[in-house]
């Protein structure tokens, strides 16, 4: 691995090839930089390298380095798993949520929302290989979390998420980032506001490009951009 600095223009340099393969702009694409396990002077070194959104599986975590690092100007996105009775800081902390999968977690985001004055962005984690060890909503249940999500006056749908199973080949996971935007779609047609759908969470270090290929509008790269992870901080 180099520097992070010279890491995020290869990502980078991956993201623009994926979109010449099929001919979208590369500005359609945000990188997240995912610093779970990332020590705070790597992470700083990331964003003094350009990047500008950060991405956080555990919200004590999280916390912790946004106040460690609240003189930089970056975003802040949670794309771990929530806890319900994280949602309060979960609100406090993050610009959005990229994990939401249930009612419940949906109802304690809205009322911490609602409290702030605050609309929280959130995306809608969808299971696609049906595993026990990840969440996620299952495909034939996301129109009903959608439709319920959608009345909250302080959540705002933006799009879908996913974590497909790993597989070493990226193509092997093509399919599954194909469904999670055919999925995408299915709900655009049925919402009024279907412009206000516009993201994509998918893919990471191994598999971005597919996934960028398939549609992908945020993309959640952490080992190719700061290195393999530490076993603790």
């Amino acid at each position: 691995m180099g520097s992070i600095s010279e890491n995020l223009k290869c990502v980078e340099d991956g993201i623009r090839l994926a979109c010449t393969r099929v001919g979208r702009s590369p500005h359609e694409v945000k990188l997240v930089g995912v610093t779970k396990m990332v020590p705070i002077d790597r992470v700083r070194e990331g964003v003094r390298a350009g990047i500008t959104i950060l991405g956080e599986n555990y919200v004590q975590e999280a916390r912790s380095k946004i106040e460690a690092l609240s003189d930089l100007q970056v975003a802040w996105h949670f794309i771990g798993h929530l806890q319900s009775n994280k949602a309060r800081i979960a609100v406090d902390c993050f610009q959005c949520i990229h994990s939401l999968d249930r009612a419940s977690l949906a109802r304690e985001l809205d009322r911490h929302a609602q409290k702030r004055g605050k609309v929280v962005p959130v995306l809608i984690q969808v299971n696609l290989g049906d595993e026990e060890t990840k969440s996620g909503v299952a495909p034939e249940g996301l129109h009903a979390l959608f439709a319920a999500v959608a009345e909250m006056d302080g959540l705002a749908v933006r799009g879908l998420m996913a974590l497909p199973p790993y597989l070493e080949n990226p193509e092997d996971v093509r399919p599954y980032f194909r469904r999670l935007r055919k999925l995408l779609g299915f709900l655009k047609g049925e919402c009024p506001r279907p412009e206000t759908l516009t993201e994509l969470s998918m893919g990471m270090s191994h598999d971005f490009q597919v996934a960028v290929e398939e549609g992908a509008t945020l993309v959640r790269v952490g080992t190719a951009l700061f290195g393999a992870r530490p076993c603790s901080l």
